[in-house]
């Protein structure tokens, strides 16, 4: 699909088809290649919105009449340099006002690549770029299919963005690669965010043949010369029987239950198109093609889907930074602490920045420990093909570790990872600043202390910046920066860059308790554990959540993130802005004893249950209705959902009074990548609004109607 930009008004960037007669070798005929090209820079890739659809339709129109004269013995499509197609125009379905409209989207892509199917001569795909969703979906439609080594990526991100592959990708791809596989290209792909190399791409049975992309086209033709010698014929596996593909099926649909949970559509309805492929003939499973993308794209969930995507996208440039001309040189690097977070944050600066890195702690036995896990790291990811064996030696090299603290001497920056205590990290930057150089930066990854009382003390406080990483650092693409009050555009510019090379999205923050994240997802677990406290039953209130489709249930989250962790948040959380963030003595209790919270998952890819036997630390369950030990009503699911959701909006109304960051979608943004919120919501602002809360409890929508959701005026 498309990146464009969801606020954006424009008209469509119409991708053209140009056709131009190539002689195929070994005197085989004349192959009409059509060349998918807007004409614009590599920086805005082929789109296909119903400008360029209609010319692509005339052309395929033109060319089934040259074959049927017998000028031509083959057609096939190819793209401009590094881009087949990236699928439909986001901003074009975005703005489809009827389900009419909708309808004939669906229709009008079924139409131009009906004709690669009925061309009368053989037709190929030489997908030399980039080709998602519909972009993939031409190539699908021809008979074959070459693909160039470089090709940036290949897949059908459809359903996680609200709909289906809906030009002939959820019926053509299961009967080409098995239904198993087809799971995989079609739901389990896209819930990753994971499309396919091109390597990847013939391996599963999406294309025929891989050819290096310096002379690609060149060996696509002569392939293609081949087939229709018949020299060459690309194999097709036979058709998986009815019990195969209906055992797939009922396994896939028992997973979406427990991993989606109902919370959005497009899932199961992808999965109900290649239920009934096997036996549905073209027309049919195209016919239900169309109305499953109708009935989509005129739904919050898609809209909101296109919103949190032009969001991560926007990303790349943050709101608020400074010039990067302000970002001071970077050569070497301290991390002060030699813990996880230190040694993960090490491991990437090192790889991604490429200089020196020196960690300190107290001890040697603590550097050890933390050089250990750089070395191991890299070993792994040597183990799995993922880093070269050089690459991983100097990245070994080049992380050092100390008990001295006047290795940071040299050091342009320093981030500070100790544990978060306001009086050691203070100690911290008292002595780094008679150590470092006057323009060193010292940045902490405190995740919710004050910046700028940590730096209160310093004779430059000027200098300190919080980049506040997520664990686990490689794999979390989100990064907050921390503007205290005297923070300097030079520390801010600095931050901003070093998070650039590192490859992370940063959000400007302003200096509030526990900033974007914590704040909100610290909240969501307080309240979800205050419930259990007054009496609902620790299954229902883990459960609880399920309809905001959250990666993982809220007991397991809590076990991801430590109990220690959540309730040191919580109880600095409740310090600085009161009884909107409760106490739970329960929990309390859970982390004096060290007990864990959830059962060992049931099986590989399911959620880890609540343990129901922490239910008597926190006191017995009560009957749902009745006085809850706190005075107020037991809550059932549904009440916890309804309490964690007034929180959230009472919360978001305060931090936007506050301006923690420039406008509401920063703190979608935040949530979607730091907090793993769907992308099916759009963010956490969309889903109060559309669910009423926003102008419930604050008086008024966040968003505008129509940003994010299917407006109002709509047919």
């Amino acid at each position: 699909m498309s990146t464009t930009d969801h606020t954006a008004t424009r008209a469509e960037r119409v991708t053209h088809a140009l056709v131009r007669d190539v002689e195929l070798p070994g005197g085989q005929g004349t192959l009409a290649l059509v060349t998918l090209d807007n004409g614009l820079d590599h920086t805005k890739p082929n789109t296909l919105g119903p400008e360029g659809m209609a010319e692509l339709t005339g052309a395929l129109q033109g060319l089934q009449s040259r074959a049927a004269s017998g000028e031509v013995a083959a057609v096939a499509v190819t793209g401009k340099p590094y881009y087949l197609a990236a699928g439909a125009d986001l901003l074009g379905v975005g703005a489809v006002a009827s389900r009419e409209q909708a309808l004939e989207l669906g229709r009008s892509g079924h139409t131009a690549y009906e004709l690669l199917h009925t061309m009368g001569v053989p037709t190929f795909a030489f997908v030399n770029g980039l080709a998602l969703g519909g972009g993939l979906e031409i190539a699908l439609n021809c008979d074959y299919r070459t693909v160039a080594s470089d090709a940036a990526a290949l897949g059908l991100p459809e359903t996680g963005l609200g709909l289906v592959p809906g030009w002939g990708g959820a019926y053509l791809v299961p009967r080409l690669v098995g239904i198993e596989k087809a799971v995989e290209v079609v739901l389990t792909r896209p819930a990753q965010n994971k499309p396919y190399k091109p390597a990847e791409a013939l391996k599963v049975g999406l294309v025929d043949e891989l050819f290096e992309a310096a002379d690609f086209l060149e060996r696509s033709i002569t392939w293609a010369a081949a087939v229709l010698r018949g020299d060459v014929t690309p194999t097709r596996r036979e058709l998986d029987p009815q019990p195969v593909w209906d055992a797939v099926v009922t396994g896939t649909r028992r997973q979406l239950d427990h991993l989606v949970a109902g919370s959005r559509p497009a899932p199961y309805r992808a999965l109900d198109l290649m239920a009934a492929a096997r036996e549905s003939d073209r027309a049919t499973a195209f016919a239900a093609e169309d109305e499953a993308l109708a009935d989509l794209i005129m739904t919050d969930e898609m809209r909101s889907s296109v919103y949190a995507f032009g969001l991560t996208s926007a990303g790349k440039k943050p709101k608020g930074a400074p010039s990067s001309d302000l970002a001071r040189p970077v050569t070497r690097v301290g991390i002060v602490g030699a813990g996880l977070m230190a040694a993960q944050i090490a491991l990437l600066v090192t790889q991604r920045l490429g200089v020196p890195v020196v960690m300190r702690d107290l001890d040697a036995e603590r550097v050890e420990k933390g050089l250990g896990y750089v070395r191991a790291t890299t070993e792994k990811l040597v183990g799995r093909g993922r880093m070269t064996p050089e690459a991983a030696a100097r990245i070994v090299a080049s992380v050092s570790g100390t008990t001295e603290i006047e290795q940071f001497a040299t050091c342009d920056v320093v981030i500070e990872a100790v544990t978060e205590v306001m009086g050691l990290k203070k100690k911290v930057f008292a002595e780094l600043e008679e150590i470092v150089g006057e323009d060193t930066i010292l940045a902490t990854n405190t995740s919710a202390l004050s910046v700028t009382e940590m730096a209160s003390d310093l004779r430059h406080p000027e200098r300190v910046v919080g980049i506040h990483f997520f664990n686990p650092v490689a794999q979390m693409p989100l990064v907050e920066v921390v503007r205290a009050d005297k923070t300097s555009e030079e520390a801010l510019a600095t931050a901003f860059a070093i998070t650039k090379k590192l490859r992370k999205t940063a959000v400007l923050v302003a200096d509030r308790p526990g900033f974007v994240v914590n704040r909100l997802l610290v909240l969501v677990m307080g309240k979800v554990v205050e419930a259990v406290e007054n009496g609902t039953s620790v299954e229902a209130a883990d459960t609880a959540l399920a309809p905001l489709g959250f990666p993982m249930p809220t007991f397991e989250l809590f076990d991801l993130v430590g109990p220690a962790v959540g309730l040191h948040v919580l109880t600095s959380l409740r310090e600085d802005l009161g009884e909107r963030f409760p106490r739970s003595p329960g929990l309390e209790k859970l982390v004096a004893d060290g007990t864990r919270v959830v059962l060992d998952a049931p099986a590989p890819g399911m959620h880890k249950p609540v343990d129901p036997a922490i239910q008597q630390v926190f006191g017995e369950a009560l009957p749902v209705g009745s006085t809850g030990r706190a005075g107020t009503p037991v809550l059932d699911a549904a009440g916890v959902l309804d309490s964690v959701l007034t929180a959230l909006t009472v919360e978001i109304g305060h931090m936007l009074t506050e301006q923690v960051v420039a406008d509401p979608t920063q703190i979608d943004l935040c949530m979607i990548l730091g907090a793993g919120w769907g992308f099916h919501t759009g963010g956490i602002t969309p889903y109060l609004d559309r669910t009423g809360y926003s102008e419930r409890v604050l008086g008024r929508r966040i968003l505008p109607d129509g940003v994010a959701n299917v407006p109002a005026a709509s047919v």
